[in-house]
């Protein structure tokens, strides 16, 4: 009798629970994004056609497949239409504010100049970090997206006043020169044992180069540990690019698949070690690196214990991939360009030279070195390492005209923005750095439309390193070596949370 009446009791106890789960799921599947979807449409604003559970992937695969490429370097570089097609197309039938769906996530992509400025200057913390991890998104992109935002690591704040910073980076000068000198030895060694001209991927080499800087920067003495670490992370990125067409539906990344489990591991792995070699700093004497300085900051936010781990781990992630990532395509992508237009090499080779004379590099001479800025603005506006900006509205809000819903995500394409021929001339998709002689200011008829690592108050905090290590390692490349691009060269950029070279960036490299 008792068995009966628990069982009695049960039954309707699972049927409420069964009802309130599909409840649940018709309101995040169906009801939310229709209502979400409706006041947009109200306001005028329009996109594709969402299909159930998926959205739009299914015309984004589409899009990407298509795609038609040209083995041969390029002559203009859309780099849009090799990994955006889908934003082009949009834009093209929908205008400049569009609305489409990523399962059942709705975007609106902005590319209008007053809402562009206004999205990117905002600080209301009522338009935060997209609850997406965009990250899980490269299958569905071609390969991954991170945004400045922040979407790989979820706690970055602002720790260092940026006058301290740019001292910081000033004092580096002669660490990074140290690490560019090893690859240049290692290039040379390569063109030696081919008898006078090597056929070189460059993007290796830059890429551990990159890797040894952000390792001494940020963990000093422990640079052997940094770089454990900074391995594991590649192993993150390349987990994170494997995942399938699932993860764009609603709640996949939470189930434990196989490319979940191995991300979650690594992850937590990750964690660890950082927190390792921070209980060993806080055991012994300070050193005045970065990772001295995120800890300062930390110690300065007045967080939980809880909170001040997750700050320290997410910003030293931010550090290294700002730091190794962002230098390694770009540098990249600039020896392509500079491969492929020889005058240009010649101008900024002339100029180093002229400059250094044979002396060591310090900051002064790098700020001089007008014509190698220049080439870097232009590479990172054809190629820049943040090709998306994602927010979201964690509140109901104003944005210009809009009423965006608590919900919406706003995203705007930088690689739209800075190739946009309406803004930038004519000659938009070419590689032209005289745009960029007299700097940022008035470079285009939108100046905050160059965005090449985000803009206003979240702008990417890794930046200036960046930079600092471009200028550097360009500079000691042009001074040494001349460079044509090799018949193994295939232009294929592609999104792996940067835009980066699908097979690399050979070079025929010669000792000059």
């Amino acid at each position: 009798m008792e068995f009966q009446l628990d069982k009695k009791i049960a039954f309707p106890f699972l049927v409420i629970v069964f009802l309130g789960v599909v409840v649940r799921l018709y309101n995040g599947l169906v009801a939310k994004p229709n209502r979400l979807r409706s006041m947009l449409k109200k306001q005028g604003i329009n996109g594709p056609p969402p299909t159930f559970l998926l959205g739009n992937i299914r015309e984004i695969m589409k899009s990407l497949s298509s795609i038609e490429k040209n083995n041969d370097p390029p002559l203009t570089h859309n780099c849009a239409a090799l990994t955006f097609p889908f934003f082009e197309q949009w834009f093209k039938e929908y205008g400049q504010v569009f609305v489409y769906s990523l399962g059942n996530l709705q975007i609106v992509n902005l590319h209008q100049p007053e809402l562009v400025k206004e999205f990117t200057t905002c600080v209301s913390l009522d338009l935060g970090k997209t609850s997406l991890q965009l990250d899980d998104l490269g299958p569905l992109l071609g390969q991954g997206i991170v945004a400045s935002n922040g979407a790989f690591w979820s706690h970055q704040r602002k720790i260092i006043a940026p006058e301290l910073y740019m001292e910081k980076i000033k004092g580096m000068v002669n660490l990074i020169t140290e690490s560019a000198n090893a690859l240049l030895n290692s290039w040379k060694s390569m063109i030696e044992r081919d008898g006078g001209m090597a056929d070189i991927k460059v993007d290796e080499g830059l890429g551990s180069f990159s890797a040894d800087v952000i390792s001494r920067a940020c963990f000093g003495s422990n640079y052997y540990k940094g770089e454990k670490i900074f391995l594991k992370l590649k192993d993150l990125l390349k987990a994170s690019s494997k995942k399938d067409l699932a993860v764009g539906i609603p709640g996949m990344r939470y189930l434990p698949t196989k490319s979940n489990r191995e991300a979650w591991a690594l992850e937590k792995e990750i964690r660890n070690l950082i927190l390792k070699v921070v209980k060993e700093r806080q055991e012994a004497a300070d050193e005045k690196d970065l990772l001295q300085m995120i800890l300062e900051g930390a110690k300065n936010s007045n967080l939980s214990r809880e909170e001040t781990d997750r700050f320290i781990v997410d910003n030293c992630k931010n550090v290294y991939m700002a730091g190794w990532e962002t230098t390694t395509v770009s540098a990249s992508w600039c020896l392509m360009l500079l491969a492929i237009n020889q005058e240009w090499q010649d101008r900024v080779r002339a100029e180093v030279l002229e400059i250094c004379g044979g002396s060591m590099l310090d900051s002064d001479m790098i700020r001089k070195m007008k014509l190698l800025n220049a080439v870097i603005h232009e590479t990172l506006r054809l190629y820049p390492p943040v090709p998306v900006i994602a927010r979201e509205a964690l509140k109901d809000m104003k944005l210009g005209n809009i009423n965006v819903p608590k919900g919406v995500n706003i995203w705007t394409t930088v690689l739209l923005l800075h190739t946009d021929p309406e803004i930038w001339g004519s000659d938009s998709y070419k590689f032209n750095p005289e745009r960029f002689a007299n700097g940022i200011a008035g470079v285009c008829k939108y100046p905050f439309f160059y965005m090449p690592f985000g803009v206003g108050p979240r702008v990417c905090l890794g930046q200036n390193l960046a930079i600092v290590e471009l200028k550097i390692v360009l500079a000691l490349i042009l001074s040494n070596f001349s460079f044509t691009i090799s018949p193994r060269y295939v232009h294929s950029p592609i999104f792996n949370l940067v835009i980066k070279p699908e097979h690399g960036v050979n070079l025929w490299v010669k000792k000059l």
